[in-house]
């Protein structure tokens, strides 16, 4: 049996598709990188705001295409959006052959054999039942790996749709992470990405207390060179782990912090538990204690009760705390969540005109901390050759995988992997130039 998988959306399902790919090939199915003529197709998928279930559906339709070519077999669809819109699926997209929720990613086997014979499947289990310990397949460059510690969500933001989709959260025990930690460690892993919707809540759930700092603590007796945090909710960042971050050199000084908004009247309406005054301070704290840190956040605008009063509120507040990586979203209303059926909605066009004004403010910051890089010596993990620009790409402790810029730099010999000592040059649209030290 010939199975081609497509990873659409964040990291995390990426870790769903690796572990569904790992459990294929323990059942002595043969995987292959492109769908055409493969016997089964996975498409796991992303169905969390409005252009990640458009891209869901066109990758589906793709597939369908080859599908009525003879190019390929069967189509099975998982992730978010089977488990948001499980009949919608059956009904309008009669193509697909099988349908898989996010509480069955173990069942992918069964799953495929099914199809694979011609019958239509449906497998859609427990999304809050305990996390399911799944061997993987690394789809990153075998230099980094994302760990993720946890699954689903218990904040229950009024615009998100994940609790439903993912479960409540729920902490993997620190043994097992750790276990798979130590195989990544063992496998040629240098960075470390530990990941889930909240690692700040990490075994609030299991162990009453959250454990996150001892789990980072025993990280980083393990043989990696970077560790490095996604998702940390403003509200539950602790001096114990601001302590344990800034004590530890193996842990970036880099933290992914989503903010969303500043205004307090927008903050309360979406169910955060942050202020503008706590925000402020929480920035203020961290520099203090980690002065080198780089901080990323993600900001939503169009939330409803963003007035212009309050969007010139988060313009004027991004400008004083000048936060070095931003992505800046509009408001898209999710049906089943609060926010959607809130007064006060600003209109999508404005919504998209206020994120792009966002990114105008977030495009000065980030020229002003890439020239103060200028002249300085960084340590940068070698990704590999670039044969576009004609050069070895990389990045620094201040760059996470695929969302931040990269850093192009002339050497004599690199290897992905390797990690050099590279002295700033340049700024090329974004990104930074250098070239290695000695």
């Amino acid at each position: 049996m010939n199975v081609a998988f497509i990873s659409l959306g964040c990291d995390k399902n990426r870790v769903n598709t690796e572990q569904m790919m790992a459990l294929c090939v323990d059942a002595g199915m043969r995987l292959q990188t492109e769908p055409e003529d493969a016997d089964v197709v996975v498409v796991n998928t992303c169905g969390f705001i409005d252009s990640a279930k458009s891209e869901a559906i066109d990758v589906i339709l793709e597939m369908a295409d080859l599908k009525a070519q003879g190019r390929l077999g069967a189509i099975l669809v998982t992730g978010c959006l089977s488990q948001r819109y499980r009949d919608e699926i059956a009904a309008e997209l009669p193509e697909v052959d099988g349908v898989m929720g996010t509480g069955s990613y173990g069942d992918v086997v069964a799953a495929i054999d099914e199809v694979a014979r011609g019958e239509k499947c449906a497998h859609f289990g427990d999304i809050h039942a305990p996390v399911p310990e799944l061997p993987r397949i690394l789809t990153t460059p075998g230099h980094y790996a994302y760990l993720r510690i946890a699954e689903g969500c218990s904040n229950r933001c009024a615009y998100c749709v994940i609790p439903s989709l993912r479960g409540k959260y729920r902490s993997r025990p620190m043994e097992e992470i750790l276990q798979e930690a130590r195989e990544l460690a063992e496998s040629g892993v240098k960075e470390c990405i530990v990941i889930a919707q909240d690692i700040t809540r990490y075994g609030v759930d299991l162990y009453g207390e959250k454990r996150l700092p001892a789990l980072l603590n025993a990280l980083c007796d393990l043989d990696f060179q970077w560790i490095r945090l996604h998702y940390l909710y403003p509200d539950a960042i602790t001096d114990e782990l601001l302590d344990t971050i800034a004590a530890q050199p193996k842990i970036c000084h880099y933290l992914d912090i989503p903010i969303q908004h500043c205004n307090d009247a927008v903050l309360k309406a979406m169910r955060r538990r942050e202020t503008k005054a706590g925000l402020l301070d929480l920035f203020a704290r961290i520099r203090r204690r980690i002065p080198d840190i780089v901080l990323r956040t993600s900001i939503i605008t169009g939330l409803p009760f963003e007035d212009e009063a309050a969007f010139d509120e988060l313009c004027a507040f991004l400008r004083q705390v000048r936060i070095q990586r931003v992505g800046a979203f509009p408001f898209s209303p999710e049906e089943g969540t609060p926010a959607a059926d809130m007064p006060n909605r600003v209109d999508g066009d404005e919504a998209a005109r206020r994120a792009e004004l966002v990114m105008d403010v977030q495009s000065d910051v980030m020229d002003d901390f890439n020239e103060s890089r200028l002249g300085t010596v960084v340590t940068v993990l070698c990704d590999g050759w670039d044969e576009e620009a004609q050069s070895f790409v990389g990045r620094s402790y201040a760059e996470s995988p695929g969302i931040d810029g990269v850093i192009y730099f002339d050497a004599p010999v690199a290897h992905p992997g390797d990690m050099l000592p590279v002295r700033i040059t340049g700024v090329m649209d974004g990104d930074l130039t250098g070239e290695v030290e000695g």
